[in-house]
C-alpha cells in the first residue's frame, strides 16, 4: 500500500487501483518469488464531492520453486459531484470492475514476470499487458530491472445515462520503465529509476480526440459571462520521470525512506514530489508508518480557467488537474501481527493505512459554486472568483495472510 497520486475523476479512480491492488512498498532487490499470501481489502476515498468505495482481493501463490502466480479483483463504486460535474453535468453514480492475472518465473539470479488486466465500467474499457526482467549483480547487492506496459482503451460516452452508440475513440498507451537498486551498507539501500510513457489517439476523425474527458467542458468569456464548449486536446501526450529513493535502517527497530521525482511531459507540465516516511517496529507485533508529502507542477501549454472567446487557439483544457496547483499529504499506517496461529496459514496481520490530502488550485477558479455560466458571481467579476482548493481522506483497510 502506497500513497495515491492523481485527467479527471476517471482517470484518478484508475491510478488509485493500481497502486491500491499493489499492495506492495518495497522494490525486489534480488532474484526471489513474491510471498504466498492472501490480501483482502476495503477502500474508500472521500474529497472534492467524489466518494469511491470497494473491495479488492489478492491472492499469490507459488508452483514449485520456480512459478509464482497471482490474480486480483478489485471494485470501486464511484458517486460524484464534483467541481467538474457541477459545472457542466448532474452528479453521477458508476460501477468499475478491475480484474488482473500475473506470471513471476524465477532462473538463477533473474526473474521474469508477465501481467494482464482488463478493467470495465459503462463507459470506458481497458485491457494493459506489462512484462518486466530483475537481474540482481554481485552477490545481490545490484538489481537492475526492466518493465514495459501496453495499454489498449476504449472511450465512451453516455447520454442521460445511456451509452451512445456513435461514440467510440481508441488509445494505445505505452509505458517504460529502468530501476537500478543497491544495497550500499548494512543499513543503507538506494534506488534511481526512469520512466517514459506515450498515449496516441487511434483512427480518429477530424475534431475527435481520446485524451480529453469527453463530457468536460472549457470556459470562455461572452456578454460578460463565463459560456462553455467542449475541450480539445492534442492527439498524443508524451511523458518523462526520474525519481531517487533511499531506505536507511536507524540503529533501533526503526527505518526512515526518502523519496523525490521529477516530471515533464509533451504538454509542458513539469512536477516535482518529495516524500519521507517513518516506520517503526514495536516489539515485532506493531509496524507503525508516518509520512509526508509535497507536490507541485505546472500548468499545461493549452490550459486556461477562462478563455477570451470561443475556439481562442486550437487546444483548449480546463481540467484542474492540467492547472498549475501544490499538494501537501499526511499519513499514517498500522500494521498489526496477530499473535495467534491458523491451520495452514504462517501469519497474518491487520492492516490500516490513512492518508490526508490538501491540494491548492493556484489558476482553477471555483465559479460552479459562485454564479455558475448563468451570472456573474456575487460580489466578483468573472474570472476572479475565489481558487478551487481540495480537501481529501484516503483509507485502506486489509487482512493479509501468509501461508
Amino acid at each position: 500500500m502506497v500513497a495515491i497520486n492523481f485527467f479527471d475523476c476517471k482517470k484518478m479512480l484508475r491510478q488509485f487501483a493500481l497502486v491500491v491492488c499493489a499492495l506492495s512498498v518495497v522494490p525486489v532487490f534480488a532474484a526471489v518469488l513474491p510471498d504466498e499470501r492472501v490480501d483482502i481489502l476495503e477502500h474508500q476515498y472521500d474529497g472534492g464531492g467524489i466518494q469511491v468505495t470497494g473491495p479488492s482481493i489478492l491472492v499469490r501463490k507459488n508452483i514449485g520453486k520456480s512459478v509464482s502466480v497471482s490474480a486480483n479483483y478489485y471494485v470501486d463504486m464511484v458517486s460524484s459531484a464534483s467541481i467538474d460535474v457541477l459545472a457542466s453535468a448532474s452528479r453521477y453514480s458508476e460501477e468499475r470492475k478491475q480484474k488482473s492475472v500475473s506470471v513471476d518465473y524465477m532462473f538463477d539470479r533473474t526473474n521474469f514476470s508477465l501481467g494482464y488486466t482488463t478493467s470495465d465500467e459503462n463507459d470506458y474499457q481497458a485491457k494493459t499487458y506489462n512484462l518486466g526482467v530483475t537481474q540482481s549483480f554481485f552477490g545481490d547487492l545490484t538489481t537492475l530491472n526492466f518493465g514495459f506496459s501496453f495499454g489498449q482503451d476504449v472511450v465512451g460516452r453516455n447520454l442521460k445515462g445511456v451509452p451512445d452508440p456513435d461514440f467510440h475513440l481508441d488509445k494505445e498507451q505505452r509505458r517504460y520503465s529502468l530501476n537500478l537498486s543497491q544495497i550500499l551498507t548494512k543499513n543503507l539501500i538506494a534506488e534511481i529509476s526512469l520512466e517514459s510513457g506515450s498515449e496516441a489517439c487511434i483512427n480518429m476523425a477530424e475534431g475527435e480526440t481520446c485524451l480529453n474527458n469527453p463530457y468536460r467542458s472549457y470556459s470562455y468569456l461572452q456578454n460578460g459571462v463565463r459560456a462553455l464548449a467542449l475541450e480539445k486536446y492534442p492527439l498524443t501526450h508524451n511523458s518523462d520521470a526520474g525519481s531517487l529513493r533511499a531506505i536507511y535502517h536507524l540503529p533501533y527497530s526503526a527505518s526512515v525512506r526518502a523519496d523525490v521525482r521529477r516530471y515533464t511531459d509533451s504538454w509542458g507540465i513539469t512536477a516535482t514530489n518529495a516524500e519521507v516516511r517513518y516506520i517503526h517496529d514495536f516489539k515485532k507485533d506493531l509496524l507503525v508508518e508516518v509520512k509526508y508529502r509535497v507536490y507541485s507542477q505546472t500548468e499545461a501549454e493549452f490550459y486556461s480557467d477562462l478563455f477570451p472567446y470561443k475556439d481562442a487557439q486550437n487546444f483548449m483544457a480546463r481540467d484542474k488537474e492540467l492547472s498549475p496547483f501544490s499538494s501537501k499529504t499526511i499519513g499514517l499506517g498500522l500494521t498489526y501481527k496477530f499473535p495467534w496461529t491458523i491451520p495452514g496459514v504462517d501469519k497474518s496481520t491487520a492492516n490500516l493505512f490513512w492518508d490526508h490530502m490538501k491540494i491548492d488550485y493556484e489558476d482553477f477558479r471555483d465559479y460552479a459554486n459562485f454564479g455558475g455560466t448563468k451570472a456573474p458571481a456575487s460580489g466578483y467579476k468573472v474570472g476572479e472568483e475565489p481558487l478551487y482548493t481540495l480537501d481529501a481522506d484516503v483509507i485502506r483497510f486489509y487482512l493479509s495472510f501468509w501461508f
